[in-house]
């Protein structure tokens, strides 16, 4: 936790961009009968049966110095499509930092062998050697601001049925841009100092 906390409290360096990364797992939902349009004195109304169309997975990289977001949205959630991201992340997102210093939960695809098993070893290790990675620690994904923008975009844009992926996905980019123009960003307060008080059940006693 305390490693995570210290990653926050680093200036902006556009050399070292802080990156915060994080998964949300969607339904796509259809209808089985037509809504009724909302009038005066009475809001939309839909049917409580619906359809599932599958589900899709958004890809969250947040900057919380730099204001900045890009949701990406995946059918899947593998190794494969972690290592892809990334190596979006690298080469188009941030091409001239010299390492992105990443924050992300745990999670079983989100390793270093992701990079190996997607790309040839030279462009793998490249890749991994302008990368730092900071894991949360289990049952602290709190700590990662990618949560508080997904949290974001579902109450703003995904509180919803919708139906089919290209919907989604478009719904997803004019949020994304309009976040991004708004210059939304993140002033995170909770510093260790706060953790060593507040958490002080986690903490060893001597």
């Amino acid at each position: 936790m305390e490693d995570v906390l210290d990653v926050y409290e680093k200036p902006y360096d556009p050399k070292r961009p802080i990156i915060c990364m994080d998964e949300q797992p969607r339904q796509l939902i259809g209808e089985t009968r037509n809504p009724i349009p909302a009038k005066p004195g009475q809001v939309e109304r839909y049917d409580y049966e619906y359809v599932r169309n599958g589900t899709v997975n958004n890809f969250m990289f947040f900057e919380p110095l730099g204001n900045w977001r890009r949701v990406s949205v995946r059918e899947s959630k593998a190794q494969r499509d972690w290592a892809e991201e990334i190596a979006h992340l690298l080469d188009i997102d941030f091409p001239d930092a010299q390492v992105v210093v990443l924050v992300c939960d745990n999670f079983d695809t989100h390793k270093i062998g992701a990079l190996y098993k997607r790309f040839p070893a030279e462009q793998a290790h490249a890749y991994a050697r302008r990368l730092e990675i900071h894991y949360t620690p289990r049952h602290g994904s709190w700590l990662n601001a990618a949560e508080i923008e997904l949290s974001v975009l579902s109450c703003q844009c995904l509180d919803e049925r919708i139906a089919d992926l290209e919907t989604f996905c478009r719904k997803v980019k004019a949020w994304q841009d309009a976040r991004n123009a708004s210059g939304k960003g993140v002033d995170w307060q909770f510093t260790t100092k706060d953790a060593r008080i507040k958490l002080k059940r986690l903490y060893p006693q001597f």
